[in-house]
């Protein structure tokens, strides 16, 4: 294994746009689900609707947050709601799968999703018994990364030492707080939306833009 890499026994992945490529882009269909969510709590139009829902995400790390914050929504509804879209834009990475199930250690997964909806992704792209557990919103008690809070619980209910882990993550901000308990952090900088806000390489120790050569290259294969 790669040296810097070799002391990792606790593999950590973000799930959407880290686990497939950014090209997928589930989050246009999501989108078009938190518009409508939106204008429907609102009442207002498809534009200031879409606004509203890229302010809340800058603002409070997802969607999800802003309107809990700012109009005190019940977030099994909406999690509920924005995530019934279908799977068919995923597609198996057969290589990529087989460099997961060969890393040494534990692989859990840490999503501001809901757990619900990522089985169904892992399910879609062949990976539906490759992570030991999912470490989702409900988990982080409905605050999302990169608050410090959802990683300091993953830690300690799951009995994790962060200095033995790697946190492999689309969004170059919520590397942050992950590279300050300690993690090895891992950008895989493959075009999301967002992707480099906040970005500086004192808390990115790699960057990648795609996962499977990554994942082949620190196992050697």
């Amino acid at each position: 294994m790669l040296g810097d890499l070799a002391h990792v026994d606790t593999w950590i992945f973000d799930l959407d746009n880290t686990l497939y490529p950014a090209k997928a882009d589930l989050f246009a269909l999501m989108d078009v689900k938190m518009g409508e969510f939106i204008q429907g709590l609102l009442g207002c139009d498809a534009r200031i609707a879409r606004d509203t829902q890229k302010r809340y995400f800058m603002e409070h790390g997802t969607t999800l947050a802003g309107l809990m914050h700012h109009h005190g929504i019940e977030p099994a509804d909406y999690l509920t709601y924005v995530h019934d879209i279908s799977m068919d834009r995923l597609k198996v990475d057969e290589a990529l799968n087989r460099h997961i199930a060969a890393l040494p250690g534990r692989r859990l997964i840490f999503t501001n999703g809901d757990a619900d909806y990522a089985a169904r992704v892992l399910d879609r792209l062949g990976l539906a018994d490759a992570f030991e557990l999912i470490h989702d919103i409900h988990a982080c008690q409905y605050v999302p990364k990169p608050d410090p809070s959802g990683y300091d619980l993953l830690c300690r209910v799951h009995g994790i030492d962060p200095s033995r882990a790697a946190f492999f993550e689309d969004m170059a901000r919520n590397l942050r707080p992950a590279k300050a308990i300690g993690m090895t952090t891992i950008w895989v900088n493959n075009g999301s939306e967002a992707g480099n806000h906040d970005h500086h390489p004192d808390f990115i120790d790699f960057e990648t833009d795609h996962l499977t050569p990554f994942l082949a290259d620190i196992l050697g294969t």
